[in-house]
């Protein structure tokens, strides 16, 4: 998608009655016949900052696109009907296998996540978590789970936009304290 597109370019027939739809404003299409108007609004997506006793961050390494092969953090979308630690909870156990408690807000930002040619807007909400000895492994889509030391963390090693740029915020509150 181009930046000058319309973020409902791709959407072309209401979802309702089959007929065209037409821009109505800059987040929103409506349908020709029937009036339906359907928004462009942020989904809700979760990431765990997940340190162990050692103070060392939990890393996965992406294996499915966007950004295959490059570091993130456990995380993914929020379910309708489900909050933020709920989701968190269930992403991590179903990327790792561990079982997190007590997960703590430290901020959210703004994402664009390029998903099967579509940009989905998001609001990133980010958590700090911090676990004992837990075997984990890597699922559904990770490769690799792995300790680091914060001083081996490096933003720029994250593929994903929010995500790098929320290493790099944390690591700045890490070395705050």
């Amino acid at each position: 998608m181009k930046s000058n597109d319309h973020p409902l370019e791709l959407f072309k027939y209401c979802p309702k009655c089959g007929a065209t739809f037409e821009v109505h404003d800059a987040r929103s299409k409506r349908c020709v016949k029937c009036g339906f108007t359907y928004y462009h609004n942020s989904s809700a997506a979760v990431a765990a900052f997940i340190l162990n006793d050692a103070n060392q961050l939990f890393v996965a390494r992406r294996a499915l696109p966007p950004a295959a092969g490059t570091l993130d953090l456990p995380g993914g979308f929020v379910d309708p009907g489900e909050n933020l630690e709920a989701a968190l909870l269930r992403e991590v156990k179903e990327e790792t296998g561990l079982l997190i408690s007590q997960p703590k807000y430290i901020f959210s930002l703004p994402n664009i996540y390029t998903y099967s040619g579509f940009d989905v807007h998001t609001t990133d909400a980010f958590f700090v978590c911090h676990i004992g000895n837990q075997t984990f492994r890597a699922a559904d889509d990770v490769e690799v789970l792995a300790w680091y030391e914060l001083k081996q963390v490096h933003a720029e090693d994250f593929g994903l936009r929010s995500i790098s740029r929320a290493v790099n915020y944390f690591l700045k509150m890490q070395q705050a304290r």
